[in-house]
């Protein structure tokens, strides 16, 4: 995903504003052939890195403006939330955890926000 990195990288090329904003919008609606043609003729290193980037995760950048549209969550906060308390729940005072058990133990917790009990126990 172009994430906050791309925009970074968008922003370090310089230039034209105008340009900018257009090239962002174009990676905002997962137009990366159509950012990179923003460039042509821009020669700067900033420029020319940037290309590089894009054309190198171009497979990897969605169309965010689809998936706003169709309700489904574009950030990353509610995933790193969870790690925090997976993470948190593990290192649990007194516990005493063995690599080998840590997946049965996430299948479990899984199974229990699905509501699903089978996954937990048959799998």
């Amino acid at each position: 995903m172009i994430g906050i990195r791309g925009i970074e990288n968008l922003h370090r090329v310089g230039g034209s504003l105008k340009r900018l904003k257009r090239a962002q919008n174009k990676l905002w609606q997962g137009s990366t052939l159509e950012a990179i043609a923003e460039f042509i003729g821009v020669t700067s290193k900033g420029s020319e890195k940037f290309q590089k980037y894009l054309q190198k995760h171009q497979s990897r950048i969605p169309d965010y403006q689809n998936y706003q549209h169709l309700g489904i969550d574009i950030g990353s906060g509610a995933v790193e939330s969870l790690i925090k308390q997976i993470g948190a729940r593990i290192k649990i005072v007194g516990a005493q955890w063995n690599e080998k058990n840590v997946p049965q133990i996430l299948r479990l917790r899984c199974a229990y926000l699905n509501n699903d009990i089978k996954l937990g126990v048959s799998a």
